[in-house]
């Protein structure tokens, strides 16, 4: 057992707080959470037995996967992440919506023609589909209306395999919201019954784009990750936000004032596991999160991924630490002291010694846990994962 000290000595894990948590999660914690792509999702799952209130601020810049051609067909911020975090919280339970959480976690068969999949949309926009014709009114005629809407405007050559129900109903919720995100997910939240609060971390419909060691400039998010394409051949030197996909544009995001004050309510501040550029980093870029973090006195925890990080080939955890702090000095100012930005990193007991160090050495606290199981393993267990981050709120 460990303990640490924030603004009071904290046991880990503070085995009162987890049971006072689990035996009502309605008045849990406010954790708040950095974050992008999927890596997140278990523990978000799990965290639904800890805390209804958990705020999730989640990364709109995807250029790959399921976002990519909604992206390219109605030129809007990618959905994907967005839409897989709503889900993850969704209340599963005969209390929330079932039915509809079934709807937006179907995808469409890979396999399929074009014309049976046009006569699965089809079915869901007349509600004769059984997916859609179970959903009660009048959430049957709203859902109707979403898909309805996506396929009026959607382009003649937009492929439906594979594709997510739920990302097409954030998209025709989107297009009938003029071409506003924050409405329709705040629609759907309460269509299935979010357990805590979900964000796009920022309006814009913005890329990534990166300057890399060699002065290579590399545009969008699915040529970064090294998942989707080849992992880069020169390490990231920045990476910023932009216009377009077709050429260097550098843009500026306003981090919105919903987001701030969501920043000044969490009881703890969580940078996510993930990747760290496309996915951590990414969600620091709009103007005023730097500044927002600074300004809230909270436990700040920083969880670095496991496993292989194709955008961060050679770097160390204490390199990711220092690659973090830098982007929020970006924001609230190159002097701003470390225990403003950042307080504790957790991590499992096979975090090097030298990584241990050169943390500490910022007057960061290093908590190693055991936090993989031989279930999860090479991952984080959500379970001791989240009981850690609740005994230090």
């Amino acid at each position: 057992m460990s303990e640490v000290t924030i603004t009071r000595a904290v046991r880990m894990p503070d085995q009162f707080r987890i049971e006072r948590f689990l035996s009502n999660p309605k008045f849990g914690p406010r954790l708040l959470f950095f974050s992008g792509g999927t890596a997140l999702n278990d523990v978000a799952r799990c965290l639904k037995r800890y805390t209804h209130n958990s705020i999730h601020l989640v990364t709109p810049f995807d250029s790959g996967g399921s976002s990519q051609g909604l992206r390219l067909a109605f030129n809007m911020p990618a959905i994907g992440d967005l839409r897989s975090r709503l889900m993850a919280l969704a209340d599963e339970t005969v209390l929330g919506q079932p039915d509809v959480f079934r709807l937006f976690t179907h995808r469409f068969s890979k396999a399929a023609d074009y014309e049976n999949l046009n006569a699965e949309l089809e079915a869901m926009i007349a509600g004769i589909h059984p997916l859609v014709g179970v959903i009660e009114q009048p959430m049957r005629t709203l859902i109707q209306n979403q898909l309805g809407t996506f396929q009026d405007a959607c382009p003649a050559d937009f492929s439906l395999r594979g594709a997510s129900v739920g990302n097409l109903i954030l998209a025709g919720g989107y297009l009938n919201q003029n071409q506003q995100l924050e409405p329709i997910i705040f629609l759907v939240a309460k269509l299935v019954g979010v357990l805590g609060t979900v964000k796009a971390v920022s309006d814009d419909n913005l890329h990534l784009a990166a300057e890399l060691e060699d002065g290579e400039v590399v545009i969008g998010q699915h040529l970064l990750t090294g998942k989707e394409h080849a992992p880069l051949a020169s390490p990231i030197r920045d990476i910023f936000l932009n216009h377009s996909l077709a050429a260097r544009e550098p843009a500026i995001s306003v981090f919105p004032d919903r987001n701030r004050a969501l920043v000044q309510s969490a009881d703890l501040i969580c940078y996510s596991p993930g990747s760290l550029y496309t996915s951590l980093i990414a969600s620091f870029l709009p103007r005023g999160v730097g500044r927002a973090i600074a300004n809230r006195t909270v436990p700040k925890v920083y969880v670095p991924s496991l496993g292989e990080d194709p955008e961060t080939k050679g770097m160390s955890i204490a390199d990711n630490v220092d690659r973090l702090l830098f982007y929020l000095r970006k924001d609230a100012g190159s002097d701003c002291p470390v225990e403003q930005l950042l307080n504790v990193v957790i991590a499992d007991r096979s975090m090097p010694d030298s990584d241990v160090t050169d943390i500490e050495k910022l007057g960061i606290t290093v908590l190693r846990l055991d936090l993989i199981s031989s279930k999860t393993a090479p991952y984080y267990d959500p379970v001791p994962l989240c009981e850690a981050l609740v005994s230090l709120t």
